[in-house]
């Protein structure tokens, strides 16, 4: 109970000065704010009153409005982008260095041997479609497996309202339904993939040139052949680093095969990447140009590349970061044989602002996709979080992995054998763009990263005066022979070099801060109502002393509801304590005939008498408290 009057005595000491009701807090609110417009209602005349509050209202409303745009333009967290130009020694970048074509002929042959004569059989049947005109040797059957797999049809479309599908190795031709083929090509070559042989459950693949559809054809195949030879024989099979690397010169430093990381990637299969940083630091560059620069020499052997693999005869190279998994498939370019390309290299680096402003991360610890690359022991890349986003989704869905990613646990890679299927499932899922979309919205950019500009020059090389004497002394370094084993088709020079030490540096910086918000705040207020942050304050100041009102006014309804309780409970008025004295004190001493004695006589109690029980009288307390009331 005293706490509870202690508490009610200070909600009247804080609120003092505006009254006790909400109309005198107003206009005390509008007599002593600083805020032009309040005063001008309760001091004008009825007609400037109306004025004065229409247009306080207005541009309280113009207030409110400003301050809604701002404050949304600020949580928009726009970025603003910002180009500085830098000087600098920079360490030189990761060059990897592959061969466009991944095996060499002659170790993979026996591996390929029945679907070499099954294309070459296939290409004979399109160049001579009339049956009869066939040269092929039928002395030997043909393995039909891997085609009824994944058939080649041909595709006549002269008769565009009547187009007729040609299967290579049968001779009966059909209407082609129009669902079937979905093109407009003429003459082209499509490539069926079904769920299983005899189904029709089946994904239709168009090109309008036969070349397109074989070799597109022979990789499909040739992947499923490949996936089940183990790792190390893929690698044995490949273009080894001493065979490959001819010549090796960083600035003036000599350099070979061994200053170089193998890596084995299922586009090019066996790569090699100088200045990785794997288990070295990287190397800076000493100076820009040329002579300070990485040159290279290398054999490319295309005497021995697969025909029906690979239809491009050159190297792959990528510039990249250190510690970055390359990938030469998107970002990649080629050297020509028999030449020698400079390469030039400039520095952009991008810093991009975190979570609120972009949607990047820092090391991808943040991206739901796991990253499959990790095997690498690489650094997160947007292209790595696409292909395991990819190969997890395979994985789920078909039951394996494709060949060109890298593989969760316990899973394998598909085969035709083994999975009857997986051709018609990757081709579904790869065309999905639900599961396309999916992987994009998982993925996210970096935050920080380095791009390399490069500005490419050729030119012949060796040059037909000195051709000779060069295939000579590369030959005998090589092979310890005196024979020349290498020709143009075969060698190309690579030079790579900073062309400046003038490095770009774009980032991002926040185009709205809390800064720039509270002084637009600020500023709109002032505009529209002559305010500061005081009347703010005092704006404050009104909605508390509102507050205190409320619960004043909710204890006082409290208390008149448990005064009408006890009104109901004792509809009498309660006798006061003097009466209640007066009464008890006249039941004691009354005349023997029954009358009351008066109040001097009364006689004292006989000695051993009790004294009256005063407790059996129950007053009632009216704590009523007055708002007027300041005493204990």
């Amino acid at each position: 109970m005293n706490l509870k009057k202690y508490f009610v005595r200070a909600l009247h000491r804080l609120q003092k000065g505006p009254g006790y009701t909400y109309k005198e807090l107003l206009v005390w609110y509008c007599d002593n704010t600083n805020t032009h417009g309040p005063k001008r209602i309760i001091k004008e005349g009825p007609k400037k009153k109306f004025i004065w509050f229409f247009l306080t209202l207005l541009f309280a409303s113009l207030v409110f409005w400003q301050w809604g745009i701002l404050i949304n333009t600020y949580l928009s967290y726009n970025v603003t982008s910002s180009l500085s130009i830098g000087f600098k020694t920079m360490k030189f970048p990761a060059v990897t260095v592959c061969n466009a074509n991944p095996f060499k002929y002659s170790e993979v042959k026996h591996l390929l041997k029945e679907l070499d004569r099954l294309i070459e059989a296939a290409l004979e049947r399109i160049l001579q479609p009339t049956p009869g005109n066939s040269s092929e040797n039928t002395s030997l059957p043909l393995n039909l497996e891997l085609w009824h797999q994944i058939p080649l049809v041909l595709i006549d479309e002269h008769d565009k309202d009547n187009p007729i599908i040609l299967d290579i190795f049968e001779s009966n031709q059909s209407a082609l339904d129009n669902q079937t083929a979905g093109g407009n090509q003429t003459a082209g070559g499509n490539e069926t993939a079904c769920s299983h042989q005899g189904s029709n459950n089946c994904t239709y693949r168009n090109f309008t040139s036969a070349a397109q559809a074989v070799t597109e054809w022979y990789i499909l195949q040739s992947t499923s052949i490949l996936s089940k030879v183990p790792l190390q024989e893929r690698i044995r099979m490949g273009y080894q680093a001493e065979d490959m690397i001819l010549a090796c010169l960083y600035g003036a430093e000599p350099c070979n095969y061994k200053n170089f990381t193998q890596i084995y990637h299922p586009d090019h299969g066996n790569c090699y990447i100088f200045n990785w940083g794997m288990d070295e630091e990287a190397l800076n560059s000493s100076n820009p140009g040329a002579e300070f620069g990485l040159k290279l020499i290398l054999d490319i052997s295309q005497q021995d590349y697969i025909p029906y693999l690979s239809s491009a005869a050159g190297a792959r190279l990528m510039l990249h970061q250190q510690k970055s998994f390359p990938f030469l498939k998107d970002q990649g370019i080629y050297a020509m044989a028999g030449t020698e390309t400079s390469i030039g290299v400039l520095v952009d680096e991008l810093e991009r602002m975190g979570y609120p402003y972009s949607d990047c991360t820092m090391n991808g610890s943040d991206v739901p996709v796991k990253n499959l690359y990790g095997q690498y022991n690489t650094s997160y890349s947007i292209q790595a979080c696409l292909r395991s986003c990819f190969q997890n989704h395979m994985t789920e869905i078909c039951g394996c992995g494709h060949y060109m990613f890298p593989l969760p646990e316990g899973v394998n890679y598909c085969n035709n054998e083994d999975n009857p299927g997986w051709a018609y499932c990757y081709s579904s899922l790869r065309s999905s763009i639900r599961h396309r979309q999916i992987c994009i919205d998982s993925c996210k950019e970096t935050c920080n990263d380095t791009q390399y500009k490069m500005t490419i020059s050729m030119a012949d090389w060796p040059s037909e005066a000195s051709e000779d004497w060069i295939f000579h002394i590369l030959s005998y370094e090589r092979d310890m022979s005196t024979n020349v084993t290498l020709d143009r088709n075969g060698i190309i020079k690579l030079n790579i070099y900073f062309q400046e030490y003038n490095y770009r540096t774009i980032s991002e910086s926040a185009a709205t801060t809390i800064v720039w918000l509270l002084s637009s705040l600020g500023g709109q207020f002032g505009f529209w109502m002559g305010g500061s942050v005081l009347c703010l304050i005092e704006f404050g100041e009104i909605i508390i002393d509102s507050l205190w009102i409320t619960v004043i006014n909710v204890i006082s309804w409290c208390k008149g509801l448990k005064q009408k309780r006890v009104q109901a409970r004792y509809p009498d008025t309660p006798p006061t304590v003097s009466e209640l004295v007066e009464a008890h004190t006249n039941l004691g001493f009354q005349h023997e005939d029954g009358g009351a004695l008066p109040r001097d006589e009364a006689l004292p109690p006989e000695p051993g008498t009790p004294p009256p029980n005063y407790d059996s009288l129950r007053v009632q307390p009216l704590d009523v408290l007055s708002p007027d009331s300041d005493t204990e």
